[in-house]
């Protein structure tokens, strides 16, 4: 197949095109070029500017692709400069578990309604991000519902490449005893391993899936159990304060995302429990040659 990915050159971006690739398709990356990418010439390559429609236009209207996986759009603009111009057979928008208001244990696809809030055209910096998601999602449900797209929502992505440092925060925190405020230490959580959240969205693109479709780890757990681990493996103990730096996941409520829609199509995701604490002792180790 002939895919082209927006945004394929970043962190589980890049766990994507390789699987992609592994494949045996055609891919096109649409980048701004400041990034460099480890796919030398596997891959084609076009330049774009995300937020300038005549740039994006130029580059959707030269070929026709059978899929445009669109990894970095934010907003309902950022969906329409993509639609409006491309020339394409499915598009597979990376959206997120934040659209649901509020996720909650078991948070299946139907709890978010595409066509419940008043839509509008907006950029990525008018709301807050869970409200920009939601635009660009009505964007798909209530401006282009002929079109065949699929919206792939994630929770917090996590693994080794992460570059939002948000689960290593915790472990420098315990680690160095400085003062952190959790507002959601005993809520249970998900997550996604950074490679599968690319290998889902390359499994995505021959499969006849319309609508929204969530992926996650199975199993939750909590900043308590994560928090505890790291004590026991280092012999440090939490400094948990109001006073403290704010944790970056707070506000999280209670939530598990339900993936039977994703298994349905043939994919199995990883018990997040096989895994995550691997994921800290890595974290620690390298934390530990900090201190």
């Amino acid at each position: 197949m002939k895919i082209l990915v927006i945004g394929g050159t970043k962190f589980f971006g890049i766990h994507m095109v390789n699987r992609l690739l592994e494949q045996g398709h055609e891919v096109t990356v649409a980048t701004r070029g400041r990034a460099a990418d480890p796919f030398g010439d596997r891959v084609k390559r076009v330049m774009i500017q995300r937020m300038d429609e005549e740039s994006m236009k130029n580059v959707l209207v030269r070929d026709h692709y059978d899929v445009i996986i669109d990894k970095i759009a934010y907003c309902s603009i950022d969906i329409k400069y993509v639609l409006d111009h491309a020339d394409c057979d499915r598009y597979i928008y990376m959206s997120s578990t934040a659209v649901y208001d509020p996720k909650h244990l078991n948070t299946v696809e139907s709890d978010f309604d595409g066509y419940s809030k008043d839509f509008e055209w907006c950029d990525r910096f008018a709301y807050s991000y869970d409200k920009i998601k939601r635009q660009a999602e009505y964007a798909l449900w209530q401006q282009y519902p002929d079109k065949n797209w699929t919206a792939v929502r994630y929770p917090f992505v996590i693994g080794v490449d992460d570059y939002t440092k948000r689960l290593l925060f915790y472990v420098e925190h315990v680690m160095r005893s400085e003062p952190m405020y959790i507002d959601n230490i005993d809520e249970q959580m998900g997550f996604i391993r950074s490679d599968e959240a690319g290998y889902f969205l390359a499994h995505l693109v021959d499969k006849d899936i319309r609508g929204a479709v969530n992926g996650s780890s199975d199993g939750t757990i909590s900043l308590r159990e994560i928090i505890e681990y790291i004590e026991k493996k280092t012999g440090k103990k939490a400094v948990l304060s109001p006073d403290g730096a704010a944790a970056p996941y707070n506000g999280e409520p209670e939530y598990s995302i339900n993936t039977d829609r994703a298994k349905q199509t043939g994919y199995h995701f990883s018990d997040l429990r096989d895994w995550i604490f691997e994921l800290l002792d890595h974290y620690m180790m390298t934390t530990e040659h900090e201190v």
